[in-house]
């Protein structure tokens, strides 16, 4: 069990530091509306890894590749959409209520969508933690489980890190938050743009 707990911790911790879209949507929410409004969305994939598991493992491992390029594609327009709300903030900045309930689950939503449109999730339950976690449910469901909790408790526990950090460091400077705000649009952008391209390329190519 131990190892199955040690696995999921490590892979977690990885997902959380590299950069990726849900990454640069949480520096987006931080810059513009403070931790309290951004911490919300980190907890995005507990929401969006479910339904991203299953289909991963009932479906898309059988289905065309016509499926996950389609989904790139759809996935890259969102990230350029949130790119440019980004981007209109970095030209007028703006500072919302930090404690609207309302505004806090649309985040959680925003960033469970993004996880959810993007492929890297499928790509990596379908190659590792996927048949780490069916090794583990075989031998015993509670290794499984192990695994499972070790991962989430590290990639939330990485997400909410991330965020701290942001916002510790836009609040020593406003313009230094100005700036964050714009590499958090020119991530979203180029992320949202290799999407659109690979995805774009891939369905060509077929």
């Amino acid at each position: 069990m131990l190892a199955f707990l040690l696995q999921g911790l490590f892979l977690g911790a990885s997902a959380a530091v590299q950069p990726g879209p849900l990454q640069a949507y949480l520096l987006s929410l931080t810059t513009r509306y403070g931790w309290r409004r951004a911490l919300p969305a980190a907890f995005a994939p507990l929401l969006s890894d479910g339904p991203v598991l299953l289909l991963t493992l009932l479906v898309l491992s059988k289905a065309p590749p016509l499926m996950l390029h389609a989904l790139q594609i759809v996935g890259g327009l969102f990230l350029i959409y949130l790119a440019y709300s980004a981007f209109r903030v970095y030209r007028k900045p703006e500072r919302l209520d930090a404690g609207s309930e309302q505004a806090a689950q649309q985040n959680f939503l925003k960033g469970a969508l993004i996880n959810l449109l993007s492929p890297n999730p499928y790509i990596f339950w379908a190659t590792i933690a996927g048949p780490i976690f069916l090794e583990g449910w075989r031998e015993a469901p509670l290794y499984g489980i192990s695994f499972m909790t070790g991962f989430y408790v590290a990639l939330i526990g990485g997400f909410i890190a991330f965020v701290a950090l942001f916002a510790l460091t836009g609040s020593l400077d406003p313009r230094l938050n100005k700036a964050l705000n714009g590499l958090a649009a020119v991530a979203l952008l180029v992320f949202g743009l290799f999407q659109l391209g690979r995805g774009m390329y891939q369905l060509i190519s077929l």
